[in-house]
């Protein structure tokens, strides 16, 4: 396999920037090769036009009513980088213990750097809930992680999206409407939801993934089911067959497939559903015979791997060790040594006691990060081609700057809120979850 030069540059010390090194490929001051030229310009520049930016997700289809970002004062978007970040710290020290930064491990490290928590969602998530202290919580992840930390955070306190514009394509690949729709027809074929049969179980279990909106958590709080992350996937599946005769899992189908054949379920009994055709596509024997009835989503991020890059980090890595995220098609994860969530990826890298080249299939910022972290290793990203998470990248220093000297200034801006009515349910179904054994809790940056 080609390694990147940003790859080599992470590892030998030099500079772990995607950001920057994308301009570097752009430029032609660097080889190399970018999904999108687009990436090298400021998330700015795209605020106004519809769509999920450059990146992994600027195919999907982004529907119509998703947040926009308003414009960014001039001000940030003329400073420098070095200025930027001194307005970050000299905020963050005018707020002091008013305020705790969330840092997604998927954001650029230019953002990661000012994070007081670093961790995946499910860990934010506990994060979040673990500091009624702060006035305000600056989610620099996306949309549904900030609406999350709303729901788990007091009443008083403020959570912030630096960029309205960060959303997920995942998660709108499943929205409430198609979500109840499916749920009608599922009743027509297994008769009321909500009855018990002769074992104590119910018919469906719904689990959503993290990675939706507030209203499909919602949703699931109201009948039974449970969220789940990639961290805990297993633990809530278990937890969700106890409960009922078989799953609905949406939005990824992929995590859902990967975590439930680890199971023992059968592929056959794994049926999908695709909103847009009556019964989801299949039939009523299938859909009775079910025990995973998997919604048709998936991350455009995870979806890049493939089988080929595996074989060629094989061929020319020899005892390379492959580690894939559980949002790669079930092709990839088998063909990996081990798959598992961010974190997972992260302790595996950072338990490794002699020197291991390492080959990820997950998200560059965090592979970049890892290998400047750990130069004792090799670390690479499965695909050479550099395509950071779209929505992820919009958030910049730019506008963590403008919500914290905002804050400062008194002024709350970006805030994310769930209406109560939707919060109830949805707090109820996030409970379910965090009562599921986690993994390591978030480190402290």
């Amino acid at each position: 396999m080609t390694v990147s030069p940003l790859t080599l540059s992470a590892r030998d010390g030099i500079d772990a920037s995607v950001d920057r090194g994308i301009r570097a490929i752009v430029s032609g001051a660097a080889s190399g090769e970018t999904c999108a030229t687009e990436l090298a310009a400021a998330p700015w520049t795209f605020d106004a036009a519809p769509g999920y930016g450059p990146g992994a997700s600027m195919g999907d289809v982004i529907p119509a009513g998703a947040p926009r970002q308003g414009a960014l004062p001039a001000q940030y978007r003329e400073a420098s980088e070095d200025e930027l970040h001194q307005r970050i710290r000299d905020a963050k020290a005018a707020l002091g213990s008013r305020l705790v930064i969330l840092g997604h491990f998927y954001q650029r490290d230019e953002v990661v750097r000012h994070a007081d928590y670093v961790g995946d969602s499910f860990q934010l998530a506990n994060a979040a809930k673990a500091h009624p202290e702060a006035e305000a919580i600056v989610f620099c992840g996306v949309h549904f992680m900030a609406e999350t930390a709303d729901l788990l955070s007091g009443p008083d306190q403020a959570v912030i999206l630096p960029n309205l514009a960060a959303g997920c394509s995942m998660a709108d690949m499943a929205d409430i409407d198609q979500v109840e729709d499916c749920w009608e027809q599922l009743e027509d074929v297994y008769g009321p939801l909500d009855q018990r049969d002769a074992d104590g179980l119910l018919p469906v279990i719904p689990v959503t993934y993290m990675n939706s909106s507030a209203a499909i958590k919602g949703f699931v709080g109201r009948h039974h089911g449970i969220v789940c992350t990639s961290s805990n996937a297993r633990t809530v599946l278990e937890w969700a067959f106890a409960r009922g005769r078989r799953v609905l899992f949406f939005p990824d189908q992929h995590l859902g497939r990967n975590t439930a054949k680890a199971m023992g379920v059968p592929l056959e009994a794994m049926p999908m559903w695709n909103p847009h055709r009556p019964l989801g596509g299949s039939d009523e024997p299938t859909l009775r015979d079910a025990r995973v009835i998997l919604w048709h989503g998936f991350c455009s991020v995870h979806r890049r791997f493939t089988v080929e890059q595996i074989e060629k980090a094989r061929a020319e890595h020899p005892g390379v060790r492959v580690i894939v995220h559980p949002e790669c098609p079930m092709p990839v994860v088998d063909a990996a040594d081990e798959a598992g969530s961010t974190d997972v990826i992260r302790r595996a890298i950072e338990e490794a006691t002699t020197p291991t080249t390492f080959a990820i299939g997950t998200e560059i910022n965090l592979v970049q990060r890892l290998a400047a972290q750990h130069p004792q290793h090799t670390i690479f990203c499965l695909d050479p081609v550099v395509c950071p998470c779209s929505t992820m990248y919009r958030i910049h220093p730019g506008y963590l700057a403008w919500t914290l000297e905002e804050l400062v200034a008194g002024r709350t801006v970006n805030r994310i809120s769930v209406p109560a009515d939707v919060a109830e349910p949805a707090r109820l179904a996030l409970d379910r979850m965090l009562a599921c054994v986690p993994q390591a809790p978030a480190r402290r940056a």
